[in-house]
Formats: C-alpha cells, sequence, structure tokens
C-alpha cells in the first residue's frame, strides 16, 4: 500500500506534506525523503513535511527532512504549509480562521489561518547571542553585527541571527547580482557556523522594503524562505537600515515581516498553496 502526499508551496518553496498523525515517527527515513525530493526521479521538492501528533500542550509535532535529507529545526515558509494541510486534513473550510500550536524543534509555533487565505505565524523572539546562533563570529555571549566574515577570496560584513535555526545576513548593493550558488556553498559551510548556516543577501530598497536571495542550509537556492526573512529584517533592524515592519521580496514573492516592539515577537504573513496529491 503506497503513501499518500500533498504537495504545497509557499512563494515557490515546495515541500511535500504527509499525514503522520497515526505515529511518532516519520513515515519516510531521510534516505527516502531526499529520493521523493529529487525533482527528476522523484516528486520533486525542497522538503518533506510530516504532521505527527501534539506533544506538551500542542495541536500536532512538525518535523522536515530537507532535500538532503539533513533536519532543520524549523521552516517559515513550511509551517505556512503544514498549517494549511492540517486544516484540509480536518475539513475546515477555506476562509476558516483557526490557530494551531505547532511543536517543533525550534520551540511551539502559533500559525493562523487568516480569512484572506494567507496564514501568519508567529515566530517567537530572535536569538541573537553567538552562542545561540551558533557561531565562532564573536564571544558567546555577545551579539555578531557587522563582523567581517572571509568568504570566497572577499572580506563580508555580516550579522548573524537565530529564529531557532542558524541565518547569516550580509547586505549588498544589487543582490541580482550575487553569485549565489558559487559563494552560497562556502557560508553553508564555514568553519564559524559549527552547525552550518542559512545565508541570506540583503537590498535594503527602502526602510520598508527589502529584497532577498537566500542559499538554505541543506537545500540550497530556493525561492522563499521565511525564517530567513525573519532574520534578515531583524538584521537590518539592528544595523539601523529599516524600520520593524516591512515587506520581504523574494524570488518566488513577497512576506511581510513584523518585529514586535512590545513582545519582540516576529510575526510573519505569507500564502500557502495546494498544487496535488498523489500516492507513492
Amino acid at each position: 500500500m503506497g503513501i499518500e502526499f500533498t504537495k504545497y508551496h509557499g512563494l515557490g518553496n515546495d515541500f511535500i506534506l504527509i499525514d503522520n498523525r497515526g505515529s511518532t515517527t516519520p513515515r519516510l527515513t531521510a534516505e527516502e525523503a531526499v529520493r521523493w525530493c529529487d525533482r527528476h526521479f522523484g516528486i520533486g521538492a525542497d522538503g518533506v513535511i510530516f504532521a505527527l501528533p501534539g506533544q506538551d500542550g500542542t495541536d500536532y509535532t512538525m518535523r522536515i527532512f530537507n532535500s538532503d535529507g539533513s533536519e532543520p529545526e524549523m521552516c517559515g515558509n513550511g509551517i505556512r504549509c503544514l498549517a494549511r494541510f492540517i486544516a484540509d486534513l480536518e475539513g475546515k473550510e477555506p476562509n476558516a480562521s483557526v490557530t494551531y500550536r505547532i511543536h517543533t524543534l525550534a520551540g511551539v509555533m502559533m500559525p493562523q489561518l487568516e480569512p484572506d487565505g494567507l496564514v501568519t505565524v508567529d515566530m517567537g523572539e530572535p536569538r541573537l547571542l553567538a552562542a545561540e546562533i551558533p557561531t565562532t563570529l564573536s564571544q558567546p555571549d555577545e551579539k555578531v553585527i557587522n563582523q567581517p566574515l572571509e568568504v570566497a577570496g572577499q572580506s563580508w560584513s555580516v550579522t548573524c541571527v537565530s529564529m531557532g535555526n542558524p541565518h547569516c545576513i550580509t547586505f549588498v548593493e544589487d543582490v541580482a547580482a550575487i553569485p549565489l550558488e558559487a559563494i552560497g556553498p562556502q557560508f553553508e559551510c564555514h568553519p564559524a557556523f559549527p552547525k552550518k548556516t542559512n545565508t541570506e543577501f540583503i537590498q535594503v530598497v527602502r526602510p520598508d522594503y527589502l529584497k532577498m536571495r537566500v542559499w538554505e542550509r541543506g537545500a540550497g537556492i530556493t525561492l522563499a524562505c521565511g525564517t530567513g526573512a525573519c532574520a534578515s529584517l531583524v538584521a537590518a533592524v539592528l544595523t539601523g537600515q529599516s524600520n520593524r515592519r516591512a515587506t520581504v521580496e523574494l524570488p518566488g514573492g513577497p512576506l511581510q515581516i513584523e518585529w514586535s516592539a512590545s513582545n519582540h515577537h516576529l510575526y510573519m504573513t505569507g500564502p500557502a498553496e495546494k498544487v496535488f496529491t498523489g500516492v507513492v
């Protein structure tokens, strides 16, 4: 008997969603997930997401395998897709307003389905100390803001933020000119990041409008990265280049990001769309 799946995407960041509510163990191994994610010999996706039973009072648990088989702590676009998938599994109306408490390796996340079809996620507080990211670019109990990093024969000024997963953000004049495929892997695997890192290149168009390209740890070039958009807004605020609320334009489309001044939580709003269903 095959395994049913549904494919979703958030701004082109695409995922295979599997109903795993009957077990606390993912129905695929990491190696199987790699095969499913292959765009030539499999279904094709940036990762596989499992909807598992909740734990510690949450409604559901989220597990992810990246397209290379690694397991990230969290995925911003992925959790929006998971919320939409769960609502579909539960038979909710398309315009229903519902909030879920999702257990992730980065903590409890709370996606809310909006009546307009978008999904808003309370992403929690960013973690800013070097030990929390983790990185060796500063002392463990210090922030990493505008620190020099040698990559691909040049010095980059980087700011580091954790959204439960590590991000290295650098600001550039023109994101389109960055040779992402060449330098992305060098950032990801730099010795300064013991757990590797996601890397965001940001062009500040206006204080309320940022352009972003991303090299994702374990997935490479993707069309969107929700945690990366959140981390990038934080970095832009910390370096005095952005408002606390801004549109982050990714290759796949825009996300609305707000870093609340009252509770310091980040709120991400964007789409999650079903592509197709199938059985393997």
